[in-house]
């Protein structure tokens, strides 16, 4: 094979694909396309932006403090609900009184006055039947104080509850009556979100919804 064959040989010899990549990553990027690409949003598209956004966001956040308001509510109520229906069942199975009442600051005692229940309360075991919790004693359940803002007030002096063995109830201060109701009202105060528990001297518990300031 002469000089000429083999040079012709090698200038015909098609070049692999890398080459040719690089030859198109040596060409620098044309200014027009870089200028084109590094644009930012106009001052119209940041003001459009902002205003989905707000619109969104007065949607959004009633809606968001309605739902944690109503679940705030809701294990509240459901919380003395259920400690109402343990001492209940407490007394008829042990057969002897047991006291739900609103208990003071260190949950050790109950309250000597006052109808306010978002402090807190006890349950205990009345064998004594003075409806106060013996010195040194252990309740059987304890509630601690209301995280939130949230109220809880009899529309009595309602601040203590007693079950007899039988289930009964019976109240200190004015008692039990057919209106009696421990209304949790949520802070600020909404209508839509504050409920009524209802106790009668049955036992019965029922929680109804505010209706702008009677329980239906």
């Amino acid at each position: 094979m002469t000089v000429n064959q083999v040079s012709k040989s090698l200038i015909s010899r098609p070049k692999p694909a890398c080459c040719k990549l690089r030859c198109v990553w040596s060409h620098p990027m044309r200014h027009t396309c870089a200028q084109r690409f590094s644009r930012g949003l106009t001052l119209l598209e940041l003001i459009i932006v902002m205003g989905i956004a707000g619109i969104l966001l007065s949607i959004a956040i009633p809606s968001y403090r309605y739902v944690t308001g109503s679940n705030r509510v809701a294990a509240e109520v459901n919380g003395l609900v259920g400690d109402l229906q343990f001492a209940r069942s407490e007394a008829i199975k042990e057969g002897q009184p047991v006291v739900i009442c609103a208990a003071n600051a260190a949950g050790t005692a109950c309250l000597k006055s006052g109808s306010d229940w978002e402090g807190g309360w006890i349950v205990f075991p009345d064998t004594a039947g003075t409806q106060q919790l013996p010195g040194g004693a252990t309740p059987l359940r304890v509630q601690s104080a209301f995280s939130s803002r949230d109220t809880l007030i009899a529309n009595t002096t309602i601040n203590l509850i007693s079950y007899n063995r039988e289930g009964f109830a019976s109240a200190a201060g004015s008692g039990l009556s057919a209106t009696s109701v421990l209304t949790l009202h949520t802070s600020p105060v909404s209508n839509a979100t504050t409920r009524c528990l209802q106790v009668n001297q049955v036992g019965t518990l029922t929680v109804q919804p505010y209706n702008g300031g009677t329980c239906t």
